[in-house]
């Protein structure tokens, strides 16, 4: 199995890039998707409300989100709890598909969290800060939380030094598919060598 680790700067097209990698033949590994599913689960959402003082669980993504706002050290309190939830969620996608010759896993902190010893190839998906900022407030995105969270990461220039690839993705989506081609052409031809 060839586990591809995509990382990159907030709203720099992640999801895009792993869908376009993955072609519907390669499963995903979301980072965010099981942050979400997380949520949902009461005993998860039991231990937050506890953490932070929270009277109920109601509206608990705004909650935590405007705490944040507040101080910017709840976001490392919420990572402690979350991380290692999400690096279970992670080893148990890893064994239902071990039978993939290709695993993709998208994952926004993982150089930040110090996955990179787990996949065989780590792709930094870069976009400039304006275009990304433009893209994360068209989601519904807060200015605030956008510079908090751009705060909580390493700096671009880093976190391609420690990866294998680069993909940018400031133009169109013609332009970041050519890109991604010529990528998959080389993650293939490493596939055939190693069967």
């Amino acid at each position: 199995m060839i586990k591809i680790g995509i990382t990159g700067s907030l709203a720099s097209g992640k999801s895009t890039v792993a869908r376009l990698i993955s072609r519907n033949k390669y499963p995903i590994f979301n980072a965010d998707n099981a942050v979400k599913t997380l949520y949902k689960k009461r005993i998860f959402t039991k231990k937050i409300q506890k953490q932070f003082h929270f009277k109920n669980t109601r509206n608990l993504k705004n909650k935590i989100k405007n705490l944040i706002k507040k101080d910017k050290k709840i976001l490392k309190k919420l990572e402690m709890i979350l991380h290692p939830l999400v690096r279970k969620e992670m080893g148990e996608f890893i064994k239902k598909k071990k039978n993939n010759k290709i695993t993709i896993f998208e994952i926004p902190l993982l150089i930040e969290s110090k996955l990179t010893r787990y996949f065989d190839f780590v792709v930094f998906v870069g976009a400039k800060k304006n275009i990304r900022l433009r893209r994360y407030v068209a989601k519904g995105g807060n200015k605030k939380i956008f510079t908090i969270l751009e705060k909580r990461q390493k700096k671009p220039s880093k976190k391609i030094k420690i990866s294998d690839y680069v993909i940018y993705n400031n133009k169109s989506i013609k332009s970041l598919k050519k890109n991604i081609k010529k990528f998959l052409k080389e993650i293939l031809l490493n596939v055939r060598s190693n069967t």
